[in-house]
């Protein structure tokens, strides 16, 4: 794709924006909000040296956890900037970082529709000192405008499908050039290395997944201590980790001849109305976690799961996982925090977006993976039935997680070499 193409859709982009936004804010009101930003338009200032973090998303954004606390301890002289592309991933980073955001030292906004204006706006009221794309996200305008700035721009933790690397090498020159600009390339795994550096990239290292030094929240046991007992601590509970679209119809028939309690947990809060809706549909007897302050009677069969912040708390409260994004063709989902809960997970066929640490966690017996989704209501059954195999699934996924740590350490070893240049 030549690079004035790229632009033109850019445009295009920028101007069907705001339906985009009045659409989806329709269902979640905060994607009205800040919408200056998306076109490079900031009222926040900084006031010292500023450090860039771009998580698009949730995911993004709790990965990050260890390497902002990293950052904020080693750096303290510098300001930290979290742009994110959505209201859920901006909502996490708030969570996530309350009271720094509270005193200036870390700052959050949106990143920009990438264009060449909104591009130059946004490098030009910041000024970082440094960009860290977190994953595989490439803004080739951002990209491009950082180094004519001589602003070093990284992606960290990067990881790159087939499917994702055969879209990229459609644009040819623009991938391309994109990704010899960038100062530094650290991927999750050596497969995605290689992906990267067919298509262009030339200062590649790994580094590991970012997201198995991610440590859950102090009070995660208690909270899941506490959410059992309400539960019911003599019923096997299953969580279905974040669904999404099409999946929870296809679970609910799975555990339908099962005494199991369901702890079903959509991926976007956007859809909570929608699986509700699909529960009342089928006549199931269901409790909103919103709603649950009292012990469960035995006839409930499904608690949905429509709070935020809990993902944690639902593991511990949990005795086996169905993993959401992995029985459609949707590449799957992070399978790494039910590992360091100690969670034996099931695992559909699709999750070509964690294809190594799946292959990892199989051959470690922390999850298990169906070669087609007709097997799930088999594995339901099996770790149902089966306490001893549950456990030892769940001592094998604690030791697969705390195996892999140390990645932080290795990134920020690369961020201070990039530093000193």
């Amino acid at each position: 794709m030549p690079k004035f193409v790229y632009t033109l859709l850019m445009y295009l982009v920028a101007l069907l924006l705001p339906l985009k936004l009045l659409w989806r804010g329709l269902k979640q009101p905060e994607y009205r909000q800040h919408v200056g930003e998306r076109y490079g338009f900031y009222s926040q200032t900084a006031k010292a040296p500023l450090i860039w973090v771009h998580c698009v998303s949730v995911g993004e954004t709790r990965a990050t956890q260890p390497l902002i606390q990293a950052l904020l301890k080693e750096y303290p002289q510098h300001q930290l900037l979290m742009t994110h592309g959505t209201p859920t991933g901006r909502e996490t980073g708030l969570q996530l970082w309350q009271q720094e955001i509270a005193s200036g030292r870390v700052l959050q906004a949106y990143l920009p529709v990438d264009t060449p204006g909104a591009a130059k706006r946004f490098l030009n009221h910041f000024n970082p000192v440094l960009g860290l794309l977190m994953e595989t996200e490439l803004w080739f305008h951002l990209i491009d405008q950082a180094k004519r700035r001589q602003i070093p721009v990284a992606i960290l933790s990067a990881r790159l499908s087939e499917k994702s690397a055969r879209g990229y090498a459609k644009l040819g020159d623009l991938t391309r050039n994109g990704l010899q600009q960038l100062a530094l390339v650290v991927a999750q795994t050596e497969a995605d290395a290689q992906r990267l550096q067919a298509l262009g990239a030339s200062n590649v290292i790994v580094c590991g997944n970012l997201k198995f030094d991610v440590t859950p929240p102090a009070d995660s046991a208690e909270k899941g201590a506490a959410l059992r007992q309400l539960l019911g601590k003599d019923r096997t509970v299953c969580m279905a980790a974040s669904t999404r679209e099409g999946e929870e119809a296809l679970i609910l028939d799975a555990v339908q001849n099962s005494d199991i309690l369901l702890l079903l947990v959509p991926r976007h809060p956007q859809r909570f109305a929608e699986v509700e809706s699909l529960l009342k549909a089928r006549a199931l007897n269901y409790v909103l976690r919103t709603e649950l302050a009292q012990p469960l009677n035995e006839d409930v069969q499904v608690v949905l799961g429509n709070s935020m912040g809990e993902m944690y708390a639902y593991y511990a409260a949990s005795d086996f996982a169905v993993m959401g994004g992995s029985l459609q063709p949707l590449g799957g989902q992070n399978l790494i925090e039910a590992a360091t809960m100690g969670v034996p997970t099931i695992l559909g066929p699709n999750m070509f977006n964690f294809a190594q640490v799946t292959r990892e966690a199989v051959a470690a017996k922390a999850a298990v993976q169906m070669a087609d989704i007709s097997e799930l209501a088999t594995q339901i059954d099996t770790l149902t039935r089966n306490a001893e195999k549950r456990k030892a699934m769940s001592e094998a996924a604690k030791e697969f997680a705390l195996k892999h740590r140390g990645t932080t350490q290795r990134l920020m070893a690369a961020i201070e070499g990039l530093l000193r240049k």
